[in-house]
């Protein structure tokens, strides 16, 4: 697979050489998997073992945590490029590549023991439970709550749309647990709980199956009178949003980084057939109709990956605003959708046939304007930020 043609980023000799490696490690044992993962919409739990321990072996699992806690220690940029060239296959066989969340960072004293390590060592995988059937973006209408019954927690409430690569085996939990009064009046106060799945009173399911990433399947989070002691609170009681805040802020920014390696991807499957189909005795790629697709392709990959990367380096200097977030993921998932669609439309009928991958990307590109947070959210956070500098 030809890759990294469309790249406009000076490497440093470590992320040449790590690309290199991620990339053939992705051509043996990522991309030969695809077509049975999306066929079965499901990857075999050996599959996803044998993934993890040699990305275990490699270097490539927990790249983006401190190596004071067994991590990788990469910065932004470096794992913004990582993003990118995991973006081009099936997060349910990418994620087996894991990137524990930096919100187990917040762990203390046995937390450490029973969730950071294990996770940075690919012994447990988390999932991260915020959404629900009616606070979805609106995160303050959450009604999931935990009520303090001495040094417990009850937790009551459902989870919805709580995607992961593999069961896992504990939860980031947020709930309600209480409410203060601010100038604009009352506000939820949330708190994120660290609980293991199995814990009596927490049932969980899987969810629906999506028509983007077939094999990278959600859950449904039960809870019923779950008891979790208050040494499972994860930071302190009450700064739950300021953790979610922090986990969706950069986790926007890669999933633009996803979207340009899938754009890049589909560019290259698009460029290639344009110049081998014929019609009327030569290429299509000949005709403007075709060329100029390919054109305003490259310019929307190219225009993505510069608001990615100044996103990531904003983020290593300390100073990456909601806002440059907000954007690079807006452009970025809608620019793969354009990609996307041209790509179909360059290759015609075929390019709805599952013989090929282009149908397949071209159902996963619909899935990144809703996760993580819609482009109408994306856009509500730019607005604002844009506005408030005129209100006073």
């Amino acid at each position: 697979m030809q890759s990294g043609s469309y790249m406009n980023f000076q490497l440093t000799e470590e992320q040449r050489m790590i690309l290199d490696s991620l990339r053939a490690f992705m051509d043996q044992e990522i991309y030969p998997h695809e077509v049975e993962a999306d066929r079965t919409g499901t990857v075999p739990p050996e599959l996803c073992r044998h993934i993890r321990q040699k990305a275990i072996e490699m270097g490539f699992f927990a790249m983006n945590l401190p190596e004071s806690v067994g991590g990788g220690g990469l910065n932004y940029s470096t794992m913004g490029l990582i993003e990118r060239e995991l973006g081009k296959s099936s997060w349910a066989l990418a994620g087996n590549i894991g990137r524990p969340t930096e919100l187990l960072l917040a762990c203390e004293g046995e937390q450490i023991a029973r969730y950071l390590e294990p996770a940075v060592s690919g012994q447990k995988h988390e999932c991260f439970a915020l959404t629900e059937p009616g606070a979805g973006s609106d995160i303050m209408s959450m009604k999931t709550r935990a009520v303090q019954d001495g040094d417990d927690y009850i937790i009551n409430g459902y989870k919805h749309f709580i995607s992961a690569h593999t069961v896992p085996d504990f939860a980031i939990v947020f709930a309600v647990t209480g409410e203060d009064e601010t100038p604009r009046g009352s506000r939820k106060r949330v708190t994120a709980f660290l609980v293991d799945c199995g814990e009596p009173g927490f049932e969980m399911t899987l969810g629906p199956q999506c028509t983007s990433q077939r094999a990278y399947r959600t859950y449904e989070l039960a809870f019923n009178d779950c008891r979790v002691n208050k040494a499972r609170i994860l930071g302190q009681e009450g700064n739950g949003l300021e953790l979610a805040d922090k986990w969706l802020k950069m986790g926007r920014v890669y999933v633009g980084a996803q979207c340009c390696g899938k754009m890049e991807r589909m560019l290259d499957l698009a460029a290639e057939w344009a110049t081998t189909r014929k019609q009327f005795g030569k290429a299509i790629g000949r005709f403007q109709g075709t060329s100029f697709k390919l054109a305003d392709m490259a310019t929307d990959l190219h225009a993505a990956d510069l608001m990615v990367q100044y996103a990531c380096q904003r983020a290593d200097e300390g100073a990456m605003s909601p806002q440059d977030a907000a954007m690079a993921k807006l452009f970025a998932t809608e620019a793969v959708g354009r990609v996307a669609d041209h790509t179909v439309q360059i290759y015609g009928g075929m390019g709805l046939m599952e013989d090929l991958p282009v149908e397949r990307l071209w159902r996963d590109s619909r899935l990144e304007r809703i996760w993580d947070g819609t482009s109408e959210i994306q856009r509500h956070i730019i607005s604002r930020t844009l506005l408030r500098e005129y209100e006073g």
